[in-house]
């Protein structure tokens, strides 16, 4: 039984039809016999809205203190995701970063994955769960919370899927695929059937926001298939 990464941005899981939504899709690739482990960002502007939030308290506040306010907004997501896919009738669990064996250094707002211990995300997946770990977040030697930086689910669900050997990794998003522009300003653009590592990395590191940089690293690292898809349609995206 082969495992597959499956992640969801903040898009994908901005209201509460659209985390049903999810659910169904998550639950289908379960019942097509894989292993399904889920990496999930907050909601919609959740994150933004706690950084205006904090900003309200303080214009230069702890980025420790930053961090433990942040990370909340996975918390939300994966419970609100593992209740779902709980009403369609499938054992889940949610995992914080930290429970999913996210081990980080300690560069608070922009830490880097240091370890991933699968023990606890394969113990569940041996009892027959979907496993579903917040995105963005991991947790020091220390048990300190901290994040990844924006964009940073990307590579929560691209190291995961690499230190479980995963089939693939399908990073699912408001667009169906990698494109040749932003197809939201240039019509014309095309959408891409596969790119190399290192031309997403290059157009990553331009600006382009479908992937983190980072999580491009971590694929090519340890050659992961990364498969960027829309949360929205059935359609092939961009391998």
């Amino acid at each position: 039984m082969a495992i597959v990464v499956q992640k969801f941005g903040g898009s994908s899981v901005a209201n509460p039809e659209r985390i049903k939504a999810v659910a169904k899709r998550v639950v289908e690739a379960k019942d097509r016999g894989d292993d399904v482990v889920v990496v999930v960002s907050a909601l919609g502007d959740t994150t933004d809205e706690l950084i205006a939030l904090a900003r309200q308290i303080s214009e230069r506040p702890p980025k420790r203190e930053m961090d433990m306010l942040l990370a909340t907004g996975e918390q939300v997501s994966i419970a609100l995701l593992a209740m779902a896919i709980h009403e369609l009738g499938r054992p889940v669990v949610s995992l914080t970063g930290g429970q999913g064996g996210i081990i980080t250094d300690a560069t608070h707002t922009k830490a880097k994955i240091l370890h991933v211990n699968t023990d606890r995300v394969r113990r569940e997946l041996a009892a027959g769960k979907i496993v579903i770990v917040a995105g963005f977040q991991g947790v020091t030697p220390d048990y300190d919370i901290t994040t990844l930086g924006r964009g940073g689910s990307d590579t929560t669900a691209v190291a995961l899927a690499a230190a479980l050997k995963a089939r693939e990794c399908e990073i699912y998003t408001d667009v169906d695929g990698v494109y040749t522009a932003d197809p939201r300003v240039v019509p014309s653009a095309r959408k891409l059937a596969d790119i190399s590592y290192g031309e997403m990395l290059e157009m990553a590191s331009l600006g382009a926001l479908v992937l983190q940089p980072r999580a491009v690293e971590v694929g090519a690292m340890y050659n992961v298939p990364i498969h960027v898809r829309s949360s929205f349609s059935r359609e092939t995206g961009t391998l």
